[in-house]
């Protein structure tokens, strides 16, 4: 499974890669213009992450802000629905508004911070990622 971990707190995305370590490959983009543009060239090179664990509260560009792009490019590309990209917010915003406009551009999970392994792997599993 190829990941990538949109976390702009280094702590957090050392904690991500190693818990997703056994699951594959990892990249790391520490903020939203990042994250952007390694999906559009992972895309682009026909080598598509499988999987985005994304921050919602970042600099550059919100992580709600970086879903919604996501998948406006995937639209453009004709993929829609369950075909695109596997998108978990991980942050620590755990309100009715964040929750409500995360899934609405189409989130497959929400994981609120601390991240722990538990958690991660049932957000896995939720979305269909691992048995």
């Amino acid at each position: 499974m190829k990941t990538l971990i949109v976390e702009d707190d280094y702590i957090t995305s050392q904690v991500m890669q190693e818990i997703m370590f056994n699951y594959g490959e990892c990249d790391i983009a520490e903020n939203g213009k990042i994250a952007i543009e390694l999906f559009t060239q992972a895309f682009e090179q026909e080598q598509k992450y499988d999987l985005i664990f994304l921050d919602i509260m970042m600099p550059e560009m919100d992580g709600q802000d970086v879903l919604a792009l996501i998948r406006q490019i995937e639209e453009q590309y004709g993929i829609k629905g369950l075909d695109g990209v596997k998108i978990i917010m991980s942050t620590a915003l755990d309100d009715y508004a964040n929750l409500s406009k995360a899934f609405g551009n189409q989130c497959e999970g929400y994981v609120v911070k601390p991240i722990e392994k538990e958690k991660v792997i049932k957000a896995l599993r939720t979305a269909g990622l691992i048995d």
